[in-house]
Parts: C-alpha cells; sequence; structure tokens
C-alpha cells in the first residue's frame, strides 16, 4: 500500500497517512525510520508513557464512591468482567456484603445527601438488590 493522498478528504478537513513501517509484505517502508524518529525515537510506549505527565487524578466525590462500589458489586454479581483478570466470576457472598456496605451508606448518610445523590444510591441499590436476588434464585 503506497502513501497516496485522497484529495477529496484533504478538502474536507483532514488527510489520511498511512504511517505504518513495515509493508504488508514484511518490508521497511521507504522513510519509515525518519518518521519513527520524529514520532519519539527508539522508544518503546511504555518508555513514552512513563515520561508523559500523569493523568489528572479522578474528582473524588460522593457519588463516584458509590458508583465505584456499585462496580465491584456488577463484578462480583459475574455482570461485568473483573477489569483486572477480564475474568467474569460469580461470588455471591461478596456482592450481598457490597450491597450490604451501600445500603449501610444510605442509612447512615439519610437527610445529609443531596437530591441527587440519594437519588444515586437509591436507584443503584433497587437495581443490585434485583440482579442479586436473580443470580441467587439461578
Amino acid at each position: 500500500m503506497s502513501q497516496e493522498r485522497d484529495p477529496q478528504a484533504e478538502e474536507r478537513g483532514f488527510k489520511v497517512e498511512d504511517r505504518r513501517r513495515f509493508t504488508s509484505s514484511g518490508e521497511p517502508r521507504s522513510g519509515a525510520e525518519e518518521q519513527h524518529a520524529e514520532r519519539g525515537g527508539g522508544q518503546t510506549a511504555s518508555e513514552q508513557f512513563r515520561m508523559s505527565a500523569p493523568p489528572p487524578e479522578p474528582e473524588i466525590s460522593f457519588s463516584t464512591f458509590v458508583i465505584s462500589l456499585g462496580t465491584q458489586a456488577l463484578v462480583q454479581l459475574g455482570e461485568i468482567p473483573d477489569p483486572l483478570s477480564r475474568e467474569v466470576r460469580t461470588d455471591l457472598v461478596s456482592a450481598q456484603q457490597t450491597i450490604d456496605i451501600l445500603g449501610m451508606l444510605e442509612q447512615k448518610t439519610r437527610g445529609n445527601l443531596d437530591a441527587d445523590e440519594a437519588e444515586l444510591l437509591r436507584r443503584l441499590l433497587f437495581d443490585l438488590r434485583l440482579r442479586y436476588a436473580e443470580k441467587a434464585r439461578q
């Protein structure tokens, strides 16, 4: 595949450029070394990542805390894969404990949350309890 330019694409304000270092047959592409050097030299992607600025810290709020616990419960219910292992496993005991923690938070924070936070917690608990009941019946 050659580095052909699409005149219609350039008219629309973007250009498509083949930046691969090798051709489809495995031969080095002419000019690929210069392009590679311009884009970061011989550094690996992990070296470039370590040298870049760290990503901004996520906002810590009651809502993000509750959502993180809800996500943990979904992993434990086997509804979504574990973010580290990418495996889907069901652990109903842990899921029940996490849901109970959310229920405790709902009770202990009653009257101290704004309307959006209270509604988020109420809906999340309703959804998780329903999912738990369905899994427990299976």
